[in-house]
């Protein structure tokens, strides 16, 4: 592996999701200074690029959540500065930002994700809301869950137990994108399992479950301590953990990603796990989700990330 002289973190950026952004840029830098690398944390603005051209980092982690984070815009711009960094690269950031198509792939490699339909504003516009919300309920049944095509952190997402809630549903999600993911809702129990690859081979860390205080894991839920419980491992049978693990190994696989990922995951009453949704840049604040899965495992967090950053400068180096 490569030393580390010092290395950039990358947070914050204009997308909803800058606060949690910035807690996770705070985060990782801690834990990366206790392990005695020089660290640096910047945010995503318009020094950024005279100033890797200045002193270029060994490497760069990412902790950018939605937006340019995760939709393989930054990453980008660092392989045009020729810098190394942690994750996905842009091509496969682009295929699993956006959750349909990485809902249609890990499909075509055999998982299950619930049936769904995605639709832009303007088909409701265009085709009158009324007609096309009422034609969604016949064919997928209640309960649904509504959501933005791509973003993250549960923002303009909502839970809908009956027809009359669905509009505003839609109005809630089409503040946060113009296109809305509107999936049949599996009733199980949800988890989080997160995807390392410190060398050799894309790893399962411990599913982590998620029982939110109100029922629906929000915004509020996720970044509020207090307001969901969190079990690390969760609370499944040996089968269903294990195939979790390898439903989250193979969406890593399928998708292109590499070094970290996280798939939400819900697992039915037959223990049988549904993909949800991926994401290429998992929070890493105090009450993230892979910290958690991390710490059930045994592994400091700060050695964890200070090896796939080893990596990823090892990586530049060959190739």
């Amino acid at each position: 592996m490569s030393d580390l002289g010092h290395v950039l973190v990358l947070a914050g950026g204009l997308s909803y999701e800058r606060e949690v952004s910035l807690r996770s840029g705070r985060r990782v830098s801690e834990v990366l200074r206790a392990t005695g690398i020089d660290v640096e944390t910047r945010d995503t603005d318009a020094s950024l690029v005279p100033s890797v051209l200045a002193d270029p980092p060994d490497a760069v982690f990412v902790t950018l959540h939605g937006g340019a984070g995760e939709d393989g815009a930054i990453r980008s711009v660092l392989e045009l500065l020729n810098v190394p960094y942690v994750g996905a690269d842009p091509d496969a950031c682009r295929v699993a930002f956006d959750k349909p198509t990485a809902k249609a792939v890990v499909r075509s490699v055999g998982l299950r994700t619930p049936a769904s339909v995605t639709l832009p504003k303007e088909t409701f516009h265009d085709l009158g809301a009324t007609v096309v919300l009422g034609r969604i309920v016949e064919r997928l049944g209640l309960p649904l869950f509504v959501k933005p095509a791509r973003g993250g952190s549960a923002l303009g997402a909502s839970f809908v137990p009956t027809a009359e809630e669905l509009p505003a549903a839609m109005v809630g999600c089409f503040a946060y994108g113009d296109t809305a993911l509107i999936e049949r809702y599996v009733e199980g129990v949800e988890v989080a399992v997160s995807v390392v690859d410190l060398g050799s081979g894309p790893v399962a860390l411990p599913a982590v479950e998620i029982v939110p205080d109100e029922g629906v894991y929000d915004y509020a839920a996720r970044y509020t301590a207090g307001h969901t419980e969190f079990f690390a491992p969760a609370r499944l049978s040996a089968a269903a953990a294990a195939a979790c693990a390898e439903t989250a190994v193979t969406a890593h696989t399928a998708l292109g990603l590499r070094d970290i990922s996280r798939t939400d995951l819900i697992v039915d009453a037959d223990g049988v796990p549904h993909f949800l949704e991926v994401n290429v840049a998992p929070g890493m604040t105090e009450t993230s989700l892979l910290p958690m899965a991390a710490e059930a495992a045994g592994e400091d967090l700060g050695e964890l990330c200070r090896t796939l950053l080893q990596n990823a400068a090892s990586r530049s180096a060959t190739s």
